[in-house]
């Protein structure tokens, strides 16, 4: 078995016995994003001999107090690190800050490694990243699909094995996406649970960070260490144990899951629904009309990010991809009124929600309705049927962005390329219960990361 080939808490025990030293570690994820990164376009910039500084000055000091000593990771480059270019995946947008964004610098505290920057959708605006300054990030189960997006750049380096986990964002599911289209773990935070300074904005009110990674555990590591779960102490580390799901209450919301679904996510939603009733949970459906996409996700969105780029997009638009300029465009249609709606709306759901939370523990649906989407096409095959992708991707994740609330995106051990994936929602601030049923997941043996066949 080869180093890469480790999750990150074998990783961490390796390095923690004496047995590897965190270069070693690094050297080895370099040497494999070398080899495939010309296949994957998964980074816009290998921070190799910094990386490898950094690793020996790890392997210096006392690994002790240092959860994630020697960890390799990698950022969507939309996040700032001090003295490196942050892009944002734009063809103007340049800027190298002079200090490293919260998130990144306490997981640098917790001794990872940052190896490198991600491919990301234009702005983090869209689900593809099919990016025209970059070129796309290629989909490690096939070269021929997308990786989803925003942050495909980052689930195809983890699914690849290029690096041990990584950073994305995710304003309308831009973690959960990838990782789902990618065969990985990927945790939508509460809205501000991890700080967003340093953190190129797309829509200030629904943007969150966070991780991505080839076990829940791992995640788990990433999630607890950002949001200073254990009061500030790198030392302090919180991981989930596998939570009984025996009387747990998990609400399967109609009509939000009865659209039309790829026929592998189907059956495999439809498993999972009967292993948490052979597990003694209790599986309720749950009728709530305005838990199902609209027009007011739009509306309720759109006004904020036309907001961000209202010094830009006027005088550069030519600067921007041809799908961003034209979702950029809608976006500056938008009325008073229409906006006005969609706050209203967002308010509506928040409540429900609230209400929804109070009868169930967790929401059950599918991450996404399809997964394979071909790079270049923007139409997507399910079953029978032709869907604009962008509404197949997004279908059960941007609801729950403006909900404010947590998401776990986990993949299911069932054949597929990518396997398919299910999620978890939680009530505020309830991310390790979903990381904890995660667990629960892959010690059963209904979830886990499956190896692309590179």
């Amino acid at each position: 078995m080869e180093l890469t080939d480790l999750t990150m808490v074998q990783q961490r025990g390796l390095i923690d016995a004496g047995e590897v030293s965190a270069r070693q570690m690094v050297s080895a994820h370099l040497d494999r994003c070398e080899r495939l990164q010309p296949l994957l376009n998964a980074f816009v910039l290998i921070d190799g001999d910094q990386s490898l500084l950094r690793a020996e000055m790890i392997d210096r000091r006392s690994s002790d107090s240092l959860p994630l000593a020697g960890i390799p990771i990698a950022v969507k480059d939309l996040i700032d690190q001090r003295g490196l270019p942050n892009t944002a995946g734009s063809s103007f947008y340049r800027r190298v800050p002079g200090k490293t964004a919260p998130a990144i610098r306490r997981l640098e505290e917790a001794g990872a490694i940052v190896i490198g920057r991600t491919v990301l959708h234009e702005f983090a605006f869209g689900f593809s990243s099919e990016n025209p300054w970059t070129g796309a990030a290629r989909n490690p189960w096939d070269i021929e699909l997308s990786t989803g997006g925003s942050s495909g750049g980052s689930a195809a380096a983890v699914a690849a094995k290029m690096a041990a986990g990584a950073l994305g964002t995710d304003t309308g599911g831009s973690v959960r996406v990838p990782a789902a289209v990618c065969g990985i773990v990927g945790l939508k935070v509460t809205y501000g649970r991890i700080p967003l300074e340093g953190v190129v904005p797309l829509a200030p009110t629904l943007d969150t960070v966070g991780p991505m990674a080839r076990s829940v555990a791992d995640a788990a590591m990433m999630y607890n260490v950002m949001a200073s779960i254990s009061g500030g102490d790198p030392g302090s580390l919180l991981l989930p144990e596998a939570v009984d799901l025996t009387g747990m209450r998990f609400g399967v919301p109609h009509p939000w899951v009865d659209r039309v679904l790829d026929p592998l996510i189907a059956e495999a939603f439809q498993g999972f629904l009967g292993y948490l009733a052979s597990q003694g949970a209790a599986v309720i459906d749950v009728d709530e009309p305005l838990l199902e996409p609209s027009e007011m996700i739009v509306f309720s969105s759109y006004p904020e990010i036309s907001r961000v780029h209202a010094d830009w997009f006027p005088s550069r638009h030519h600067d921007y991809g041809e799908d961003v300029q034209e979702r950029l465009r809608e976006a500056l249609l938008l009325t008073v009124e229409q906006g006005t709606r969609g706050q209203l709306w967002r308010r509506e759901l928040q409540d429900r929600m609230t209400l929804i939370f109070e009868d169930i523990d967790v929401l059950v649906t599918p991450t996404v309705a399809a997964a394979r989407k071909r790079i270049g096409d923007d139409e997507i095959e399910i079953g029978s049927d032709q869907e604009f992708y962008r509404s197949a991707f997004s279908a059960f994740t941007s609801l729950v962005n403006q909900a404010g609330i947590p998401a776990l995106s986990v993949p299911v051990l069932v054949e597929g390329i990518p396997p398919p994936s299910v999620q978890l929602i939680g009530p505020h601030y309830s991310e390790n219960q979903l990381l904890q049923i995660g667990v629960r997941m892959e010690t059963d043996g209904i979830a886990g990361y499956q190896s692309p066949p590179l």
